[in-house]
């Protein structure tokens, strides 16, 4: 069974990328256009990780990450931030918010997956199976 992996992201260029390279490596993307959708969706799917953008339409990916953590079903299931915002105290604010991680936008995509395979590992809380 694929790792399912929910992007919030309402940028599209941004999201096929990031969806392109996961799923030549065997993930599952599913998209949320917004943090309302994400939160939604999130319930609706359980996904084994979250990617988060910061910069979102109806609830910002601070107030997502919160809303996520709030659910028991969801708050072990790690959040990553993956965000163009890259000035002193984002990263600190996005992991203040429930982010379990942070990663800056434009990605690497030499070394994207690897990064998004730690947040997978056995040792990650929300890790099923």
């Amino acid at each position: 069974m694929k790792d399912r992996i929910l992007y919030i992201e309402d940028n599209d260029q941004n999201f096929y990328l990031v969806s392109f390279i996961l799923s030549a490596k065997g993930y599952e993307v599913t998209r949320a256009r917004d943090g309302r959708e994400g939160v939604d969706r999130a319930a609706a799917i359980a996904p084994r990780l979250i990617l988060l953008d910061i910069q979102l339409p109806v609830m910002d990916g601070y107030e997502t990450a919160r809303e996520l953590r709030k659910n028991p079903a969801l708050a072990e299931i790690p959040i990553v931030a993956l965000t163009s915002y890259a000035m002193a105290g984002d990263r600190e604010k996005a992991l203040a918010a429930g982010c379990t991680g942070y990663i800056e936008k434009p990605i690497n995509p030499k070394t994207f997956t690897d990064q998004i395979g730690a947040y997978l590992s056995p040792e990650q809380p929300g890790r099923s199976g």
